[in-house]
């Protein structure tokens, strides 16, 4: 019998989930029994050694041993794979879907198929990916040609990200097919300091693709706030048709820093509302990665939080505070 969730009828609430890269401390089935006991629809699973190793013995059957858990929890689930040094205990998200080596490439491409193979196995709804920055040394295998015309440094640079954009859609090609096949989606997350940064990056990486129906939006809400020229209520409007998963957390203008509820300065309400309007019909799962000494607690907190926000009714002409002002992003590319 399937695990694979029903499609669920357009208009209904919200449904909430917690990020594994916020609760490290804890094993995997003491994370998931909280969520349960929580009151939580679901989990956003991150692929690590410390919980779900996708690079470990008996794969298969500890996969099959977690979709019984989740379905006697009836927990939904997302898959994330943005874990630190899962493939490369030195270099933290590396390697990544830019690498230079192309055998470095296909070691990423081939956590995501496993990835996507995971997900058909637990029902999961998504499963999340993201470019990875531009290589410092990607310079000298593309921007031969720039140099010797007399571009310059400019011209090199356009150059390289040229070639990159060109070799992440490549890398993603065979894992696309799979996720085709296996019928999940893979939604690429917008990153800050990241080759695909910003919701214009995703069109670019679509289009550069021919559109597959597979390839999907991971939108993160604090990135909106972050650096999208639009709020984030009106960066949910603008990507519905693409969107996936949804992951969620404070953060202020300019500051790539992932915050608790109320630490930042984002307006919640519109963008629950704008979720909902939209008929959005994946998880929305927080994202507090820097903050599993506190999981639990966090945890605790935000999906209240989360409610009263989503129970808040903001009239369709009512004013609603400007987004704050604009500014440098602050991330050097860091991901949490």
């Amino acid at each position: 019998m399937s695990l694979r969730p029903s499609p669920l009828p357009t208009g209904h609430p919200l449904r909430y989930s917690y990020g594994t890269n916020g609760l490290t401390d804890l094993r995997l089935d003491d994370a998931l029994s909280l969520l349960a006991d929580l009151g939580y629809d679901g989990v956003g699973l991150t692929l690590d050694h410390m919980h779900l190793d996708p690079l470990a013995p008996d794969l298969a059957a500890r996969t099959h041993k977690l979709a019984r858990r989740l379905d006697e929890l009836g927990l939904g689930v997302t898959l994330e794979t943005g874990a630190r040094y899962v493939l490369d205990p030195r270099r933290k998200h590396g390697p990544s879907l830019l690498d230079p080596d192309p055998a470095q490439r296909a070691r990423r491409a081939d956590l995501l198929v496993r990835a996507v193979q995971i997900a058909t196995d637990l029902g999961a709804h998504a499963v999340h990916c993201f470019s990875g920055i531009l290589p410092k040394d990607t310079a000298g295998e593309a921007d031969t040609g720039a140099a010797d015309t007399g571009a310059g440094t400019e011209g090199q640079a356009v150059a390289a990200e040229d070639a990159a954009w060109k070799r992440l859609a490549e890398t993603l090609t065979p894992v696309l097919d799979v996720a085709t096949a296996a019928g999940i989606p893979l939604a690429v997350e917008p990153e800050p300091g990241h080759l695909l940064a910003t919701l214009d990056d995703f069109h670019r990486l679509r289009t550069d693709l021919g559109s597959p129906d597979a390839l999907g939006l991971t939108l993160d809400i604090g990135h909106c706030q972050c650096l999208e020229p639009l709020s984030p209520a009106d960066c949910v409007r603008a990507a519905a048709p693409w969107l996936r998963h949804v992951q969620i957390e404070d953060m202020r203008r300019g500051v790539h820093e992932h915050l608790p509820f109320g630490d930042g300065e984002i307006d919640f309400p519109p963008v629950l509302e704008a979720l909902a309007a939209v008929g959005y019909q994946g998880l929305v799962s927080v994202e507090l990665p820097r903050h599993s000494h506190a999981g639990p607690q966090l945890a605790q907190q935000s999906l209240p939080f989360l409610h009263h926000a989503a129970a808040v009714s903001t009239p369709p002409d009512a004013d609603r505070p400007p987004n704050p002002g604009e500014g440098h992003t602050d991330s050097d590319g860091r991901t949490p």
